[in-house]
C-alpha cells in the first residue's frame, strides 16, 4: 500500500493539507499558492517548500477542486492508495452501500469493495478519517488494514464468528423444532392436532410458540434485527433488512392471531411463529454454512502465512542464540538444521544442502544449496546443516510478497464484476416493492383468507430473494483461484489479469532466459578418434579458462562439472577473429573458427557433417586443435529450457498461437523456433521493436499475452494484454508484469491460462446460479404458479432455498481448489 500525506479536511478541522510534488524554487511556491487562491471558496493558502505541502483555508472547498488547480499550475498531488478492513457486510448490497459511501467522500477517484475478503481499496485524495466516516455513517466500520489484525488473528476471529454462529444456530434449533412441531406438524398429521387440541388446547399451543419464537428472535435471530432494521430506516435496505422484516411480519401478524383476533377478519386469524422461528434457525444454519467455506477459500493465505517460522537461530556476540525472526536484522548469520523452514531471504556461507521451495515455486524437485546460492524464508532445508546470512527480513522478504501480491489479487474486482454492482445496486429495494406487490395482489384477489395469502407469500418473496449469492460469486472464486495460482507458482499481481488472461488468442514468448537458459553452456563436444574425452576436455578448457569470453566460462564451466582438473597453461595468446592458443603440458593447443584451423593448416572436412547439422540448429561450431592435430568440435549455445517443449505443445492444445519475439539472430531464432514448434517468429528487434511485434501479433491474432524476464522486455510486457514474467528475471520485468511465474518455469505459462480459464468458467458458473435462482424463484414465492398448480412456497421452504445458494456458489468456488496443472513441473 501506498501511502501519501493524509489529504483533506478532519471532521472537525476545515483546513485541507496537500503534498505537492515538482515545487524548485520561491516562484513555485507563489505559483502554486495564487492558483489555490482562485479556486472559489479558498480564504487563504500556505505552501512550504521544504516539506512539499500546501495547506488551505476555505468553506466548501471541494479537494479535488484544489487538485486540479495545482495539477494545471504545472505540479503534482500525489495520490493515496489505501486499504480498509471492513466489519459488518453480509450481501451484495452492503458492498455497492460501503462503494456508494466511499465514491461521495471528496477527493475519491476509485473505491472497490469485495465482500469475500472484507475489504476496501480506495485512490485519491481524500483523508483517511473522512473514509472511516462515510463507512460508518453508511452503517459498517472500517479501519486501515496496517491497524487490522495479523492473518493469525484473523484466523481466530473467524473462528469466533464461526463459534457464535454455531451456538446460535444450535440454540435457535432447539427453540424453534417444538414451534415447528407444534404448528406444521398438526397440519400434517391429523392425529397430532387432535393431541394437541385435547391436551393443551390450542390457545395454550399458539402462547407457547409465542415464547419460544421470541426467544428466537431477540436470541440468536437479535443480529438480524439489529442490522437490518436501522438499514431499513436509513432507506438503505440490506440482507438483515429482508430477514428482519419477514420474520417481524410473521410473527407481529401471529401475536395479533394470539392476543387481538377480534383485529383481524373473519376466517384469517391464523399463527406463523413457525415461519419466523424457521427463517431465522435456516439462515443461522446457511450463515454458518457459509462462513466455514469462506474460511476455507482464504485458506492459501493461510498456508502460506503459516510457512513462516517464528523462531530463528541466530549468531550474535559469539554465541548462537533463539531470537524471534521479527528480530533478524539485515546481515545477521542464522544456522539452520536439516527438517527446518528457513526463517528469512538470505546467501549460503556455510555447508550445503538440499532445500523444498515448491510450497514457493510449485516446483517438486529439492534445489541443491551450496556457498553464494540464494534461500527463501518459509522453504524446507532437507539434508544438510547450514549458516547462511540475510539479505531480506520482515515485509521484504519473497513470502511476505508473495503473501502481499496474493492479498492484492483476492482483493481485485474483475471487469465483469460492474453488472453485478449495477444490479445489486438497485435489487434489494426492489425485492421489497415486489414483496409489497405480492401482498397488495393477494389481498386484493387472493382466496379466503386473502390476509393470510398475502402475509406468507410476500415474506417468502422477502426470503427468498437475499441477494448474498450474487455478491459471493466473483470474489470468492477470485479468492480460490489465486490462491490455487500461488500454491502452483504462479502469482496474478492483478485480480483483472485472471480474466484478461482467459481471453488470449496468441502466446509471444522471448527467447533469451525465457524459452532459453539464459546463459551460454557447452552444448556439444565431438572428438577425432584418438582423444580422449576427459584429457581433451581438460586442456581445452585450461586455455579458455585465460579467456574473458563468454563462450569460454562456457566451458570451463562443464570441466568443472565434470570433476577435470586443469593443467597449468603458458604462453597464452589471442588472435584477433581467429581464436585462442596457448601450451598446455607441452602441448599447442588453438581454439578457434575453421578459418582458423585453415590458417593452421588443418583440414576440418572430417567434421563436415557434424558443422552442418550445428548450424541447422543455430550454433556455431568451434574448432579445437592438440599439437598439430584437429582434436574436436565444439559447439556453445544458450539451450532451451526443458519445460520449453511441452509448455508450447499445451498452448497449441489449447487453441492458441505462439510467437517468439527476440533481439538474436534470425537464424538461431528460426532454429529454435523449429525445434519447438513455434508458429511466428520476430528475429533481431531491439525493445522499441518488441512493443511495435506486439502491436502486429495483437491486430493479426487478438488479445496477447507475452512472456519475459529481462529489463527490455519490460515496455512488451505493458503493452500485453497480460504481461507475464518470469520470476528469476529482473524486478523491472516483474514489476511490469500482470502475472509472475515464481518458479522460472515455462510450465507456469499454460498453467496460469488454463487456471484463468478454469475461474472464469467457475464465477460463469456461480452468477448464472446466483441470478438465474433468483429470477427463476421470485415469481414462484410470490405465488405464480398457485393459479394453475395451486403450488404455494412456505417462508420456511424459502429461507433453506436461500441459505442453500449462498453455499452452492461457496461450495462450487472450492472446487477450483482441486485445479491441476495443464503441465505438470
Amino acid at each position: 500500500m501506498t501511502n501519501a500525506r493524509a489529504i483533506g479536511p478532519a471532521a472537525s478541522d476545515p483546513a485541507i493539507t496537500l503534498p505537492v510534488l515538482g515545487m524548485s524554487c520561491a516562484s513555485c511556491v507563489g505559483r502554486v499558492e495564487r492558483a489555490l487562491k482562485a479556486v472559489p471558496g479558498v480564504e487563504a493558502a500556505a505552501v512550504n517548500l521544504a516539506t512539499e505541502s500546501a495547506t488551505v483555508q476555505g468553506q466548501g472547498v471541494a479537494p479535488a477542486a484544489l487538485v486540479a488547480a495545482i495539477r494545471k499550475a504545472g505540479y503534482e498531488v500525489p495520490q493515496a492508495d489505501y486499504e480498509l478492513a471492513i466489519e459488518g457486510m453480509s450481501c451484495a448490497s452492503c458492498v455497492g452501500r460501503v462503494e456508494r459511501a466511499l465514491k461521495a467522500v471528496p477527493g475519491v477517484e476509485s473505491a472497490a469493495v469485495n465482500l469475500a475478503t472484507e475489504r476496501a481499496r480506495v485512490q485519491g485524495t481524500a483523508a483517511m478519517p473522512a473514509l472511516i466516516a462515510a463507512i460508518a455513517k453508511a452503517g459498517y466500520s472500517a479501519q486501515p488494514v496496517a491497524d487490522a489484525a495479523a492473518p493469525a488473528d484473523r484466523d481466530d476471529r473467524h473462528a469466533a464468528q464461526q463459534q457464535a454462529l454455531r451456538r446460535d444456530f444450535l440454540l435457535a434449533l432447539v427453540l424453534a423444532l417444538p414451534v415447528f412441531l407444534l404448528e406444521m406438524g398438526g397440519h400434517m398429521f391429523p392425529a397430532l392436532h387432535m393431541l394437541i387440541h385435547d391436551t393443551i388446547g390450542m390457545q395454550a399451543s399458539w402462547v407457547l410458540q409465542f415464547v419460544l419464537t421470541t426467544l428466537v428472535l431477540v436470541g440468536p435471530g437479535r443480529r438480524f434485527l439489529t442490522g437490518g432494521l436501522p438499514a431499513l430506516l436509513r432507506g438503505a435496505p440490506d440482507m438483515n433488512a429482508l430477514v428482519a422484516v419477514g420474520s417481524l411480519a410473521a410473527y407481529g401478524y401471529s401475536v395479533i392471531a394470539t392476543f387481538a383476533p377480534g383485529l383481524l377478519p373473519a376466517g384469517t386469524v391464523h399463527v406463523y411463529y413457525e415461519a419466523a422461528a424457521v427463517i431465522v434457525t435456516l439462515i443461522l444454519l446457511g450463515r454458518l454454512l457459509e462462513a466455514r467455506a469462506r474460511g476455507r477459500t482464504s485458506e492459501a493465505i493461510s498456508r502460506l502465512v503459516r510457512l513462516q517460522p517464528q523462531q530463528a537461530r541466530v549468531r550474535r556476540g559469539g554465541a548462537v542464540v533463539e531470537l524471534p525472526v521479527a528480530a533478524v536484522a539485515l546481515g545477521d548469520v542464522l544456522e539452520v538444521r536439516p527438517g527446518e523452514r528457513i526463517p528469512v531471504d538470505g546467501e549460503l556461507v556455510e555447508g550445503e544442502s538440499y532445500v523444498d521451495e515448491s510450497m514457493v515455486t510449485g516446483e517438486p524437485v529439492p534445489v541443491a544449496k551450496t556457498a553464494g546460492a540464494a534461500v527463501v524464508g518459509g522453504t524446507v532445508n532437507q539434508t544438510g546443516a547450514f549458516a547462511f546470512r540475510a539479505t531480506a527480513v520482515g515485509g521484504d522478504t519473497m513470502l511476505s510478497q508473495i503473501i502481499r501480491l496474493v492479498e492484492q489479487a483476492q482483493g481485485g474486482k474483475l471487469p465483469i464484476q460492474a453488472l453485478v454492482d449495477r444490479v445489486t445496486m438497485w435489487f434489494v429495494p426492489a425485492v421489497m416493492v415486489a414483496a409489497a406487490l405480492t401482498f397488495l395482489v393477494w389481498l386484493a384477489f387472493g382466496p379466503s383468507p386473502a390476509l393470510g395469502f398475502a402475509l406468507v407469500n410476500a415474506v417468502a418473496v422477502l426470503i427468498i430473494a437475499c441477494p448474498c449469492a450474487m455478491g459471493l460469486a466473483t470474489p470468492t472464486s477470485i479468492m480460490v483461484g489465486t490462491g490455487r495460482g500461488a500454491e502452483m507458482g504462479v502469482l496474478f499481481r492483478k485480480g483483472e489479469a485472471l480474466q484478461q488472461l482467459k481471453d488470449a488468442r496468441v502466446v509471444a514468448l522471448d527467447k533469451t532466459g525465457t524459452l532459453t537458459l539464459g546463459k551460454p553452456v557447452l552444448t556439444d563436444l565431438e572428438l577425432a578418434s584418438g582423444f580422449d574425452r576427459a584429457t581433451a576436455l581438460a586442456r581445452i578448457a585450461a586455455v579458455e579458462a585465460q579467456s574473458e569470453h563468454p563462450i569460454a566460462r562456457a566451458i570451463t564451466d562443464a570441466a568443472t562439472a565434470e570433476g577435470l582438473t586443469l593443467p597449468p597453461v603458458s604462453r597464452f595468446a589471442s588472435v584477433t577473429g581467429y581464436g585462442v592458443h596457448a601450451e598446455v603440458e607441452g602441448e599447442a593447443i588453438a581454439i578457434g573458427a575453421d578459418r582458423y584451423m585453415a590458417q593452421l593448416g588443418l583440414d576440418v572436412a572430417p567434421f563436415a557433417e557434424t558443422a552442418a547439422r550445428l548450424g541447422t540448429e543455430g550454433k556455431s561450431p568451434l574448432y579445437a586443435a592438440i599439437g598439430d592435430r584437429l582434436a574436436a568440435v565444439i559447439a556453445v549455445a544458450d539451450p532451451v529450457k526443458p519445460s520449453a517443449a511441452a509448455t508450447i505443445r499445451a498452448l497449441h492444445g489449447m487453441g492458441l498461437k505462439v510467437a517468439m519475439i527476440t533481439g538474436d539472430n534470425a537464424r538461431t531464432a528460426q532454429a529454435i523456433a523449429g525445434q519447438l514448434g513455434i508458429d511466428d517468429v520476430v528475429a533481431e528487434v531491439l525493445p522499441e521493436g518488441k512493443v511495435a511485434a506486439v502491436q502486429r501479433l495483437r491486430a493479426a491474432h487478438g488479445a496477447l499475452a507475452f512472456v519475459g524476464d529481462g529489463i527490455n522486455d519490460a515496455p512488451a510486457l505493458a503493452e500485453a494484454d497480460v504481461g507475464i514474467a518470469i520470476g528469476s528475471g529482473t524486478d523491472v520485468a516483474i514489476e511490469a508484469a500482470d502475472v509472475v511465474l515464481i518458479s522460472g518455469s515455462l510450465t507456469g505459462v499454460a498453467n496460469a491460462i488454463a487456471l484463468s480459464r478454469a475461474t472464469m468458467a467457475n464465477i460463469g458458473q456461480n452468477l448464472f446460479w446466483a441470478f438465474a435462482y433468483n429470477v427463476a424463484l421470485i415469481p414462484v414465492a410470490a405465488g405464480v404458479l398457485y393459479p394453475g398448480f395451486g403450488i404455494l412456497l412456505s417462508p420456511v421452504f424459502a429461507a433453506g432455498a436461500m441459505a442453500l445458494s449462498s453455499v452452492f456458489v461457496l461450495g462450487n468456488a472450492l472446487r477450483l481448489r482441486r485445479f491441476r496443472a495443464e503441465v505438470a513441473a
